[in-house]
């Protein structure tokens, strides 16, 4: 048994009268992170590592809210969620599942799960999906509670920093915070987008409501409507009760649309209707909702260009395009980069009871050399490898991982090098099958594993890639 299911093993309820969430994921180190995560937002949990344990703990625990990974060792987990809501069908499962599997997310969704997370997932969406299942007001990061909007120094590794370009956006969010104006955050990937519109929401008068966060581009577009207006029981096969959208559950608050620019034209008609009207009209509902909900967005492409390219209405670009905020890229932001691995190394090293003495001078020179394509999220990644992989003390050049060991001056930084032979030479003479495959995946591997970047690249559509790689066994 877990450390995380000791609190909850017997009796029906956790102590308290406090119903637990039960998450059912056989990877251990996943279910350990995911475990801490809820944990440490108030949650009472109960995990399991099969769905032969998954379903005696649902049985004995009295769950309503369950987190699924679709993919167990000893059965389908598709199979064990139909069992549960036929036992308890007031149950919300919030099914887990791989990029290449999306299409089993959306047979999910249509069997009757609350909601889906598709990994890799960020802490945000993973809680508002939790807090949204059980019916509560999800629960922003400590550094964000406050009313006012905190301190750059509170609001995380991404704020950390005093260079111009970041005082101009603490600065930009202090002044639209307390009003209602819609606010577009544009920027790179990793840059913090998320983090900007929490703190517009946490500035807000709005900061006892709901944030809300919808990843756009995630979500397989047959299904987008209903994640963004809900839906009505018995409207489409397999809704089996009403489910409030994302619009609706954010009434009072803060929705947060992410990656805008990927959502459908249809959709997009809808939802100038919804900005103009404030009302909501989920799928096979006869009246519309009046709702009160800030609007607040983001994407990591340039607006402009997908408005010109006929990809996103103008009406709707001028509509949301009231308060831009633009995050910079670490790469323009000077010496932020040390004071950003400096409290990662901290935060990370308290965390995992480590004791680390800080980085050696040339690791810090190194650090404002290189270009960090992944920005903020990139130097995380790198500062956490580095605190589980070593006891402690002083950082060396030494303990960085491969892919950032020092370059000569003249080239601090440079990809790794190409293969010797090309993965797009050799075509002719193989099927039209076997070079669709290769065109795919190598235009995946040149954005950097990005799905939806690839697919703008090939004018697919993300949803089409996704079959593609499930069909050739692909995880991506």
């Amino acid at each position: 048994m877990s450390a995380g299911d000791r609190s909850t093993a017997s009796g029906a309820v956790a102590p308290g009268g406090v119903r637990p969430v039960l998450l059912i994921e056989d990877t251990p180190s996943l279910q350990m992170v995911y475990r801490s995560v809820l944990q440490t937002a108030g949650h009472v949990v109960r995990a399991a590592s099969t769905a032969a344990e998954g379903m005696r703990a649902f049985q004995d625990s009295g769950a309503v809210t369950v987190l699924l990974d679709l993919m167990l060792p000893d059965r389908d987990g598709l199979a064990l969620m139909r069992e549960m809501l036929v036992l308890r069908p007031e149950t919300r499962v919030i099914v887990i599942t791989a990029n290449a599997s999306i299409n089993r997310a959306v047979e999910a969704m249509r069997a009757g799960a609350h909601d889906f997370l598709v990994k890799p997932f960020d802490e945000g969406r993973f809680l508002g999906a939790v807090a949204n299942a059980a019916g509560a007001v999800p629960v922003p990061p400590k550094a964000l509670r406050k009313a006012a909007v905190p301190e750059p120094e509170a609001m995380g590794e991404v704020f950390i920093g005093s260079s111009a370009p970041m005082r101009e956006v603490q600065d930009t969010i202090r002044s639209v915070a307390g009003s209602m104006a819609t606010v577009f955050i544009t920027g790179e990937s990793g840059t913090g987008k998320e983090l900007c519109a929490l703190a517009v929401h946490a500035g807000s008068p709005r900061a006892s409501g709901p944030f809300i966060a919808l990843n756009c581009g995630a979500i397989p577009q047959d299904l987008l409507e209903s994640e963004v207006f809900g839906h009505m029981k018995g409207s489409f096969t397999g809704a089996i009760s009403d489910k409030p959208g994302a619009a609706a559950a954010a009434d009072g608050g803060t929705l947060f649309l992410d990656e805008i620019c990927e959502m459908a034209p249809a959709l997009q008609t809808k939802l100038l209707r919804f900005l103009q009207t404030s009302t909501v009209q989920p799928v096979g509902a006869v009246r519309p909702r009046k709702v009160n909900v800030r609007i607040v967005c983001a994407t990591n492409r340039d607006p402009f260009e997908a408005v010109r390219r006929g990809e996103f209405r103008e009406d709707l670009y001028y509509r949301l395009f009231v308060v831009p905020i633009h995050m910079p890229p670490l790469r323009d932001r000077g010496r932020d980069v040390v004071e950003i691995a400096e409290a990662a190394l901290e935060r990370f090293a308290r965390e995992e009871g480590r004791r680390f003495e800080g980085f050696a001078p040339e690791v810090l020179d190194l650090f404002c050399r290189l270009p960090w394509p992944g920005n903020v999220r990139q130097v995380l990644n790198v500062v956490r490898n580095i605190v589980v992989l070593h006891p402690g003390g002083r950082v060396t050049l030494e303990m960085l991982p491969a892919s950032l060991q020092p370059m000569t001056a003249e080239a601090p930084f440079a990809p790794a090098p190409a293969p010797a032979a090309d993965p797009l030479g050799g075509l002719i003479g193989r099927s039209m099958a076997e070079i669709e495959r290769i065109v795919i995946e190598e235009t995946i591997a040149r954005n950097e594993g990005s799905v939806p970047r690839a697919a703008r690249v090939l004018e697919l559509s993300p949803s089409t890639i996704y079959r593609k790689l499930e069909s050739w066994g692909v995880k991506v």
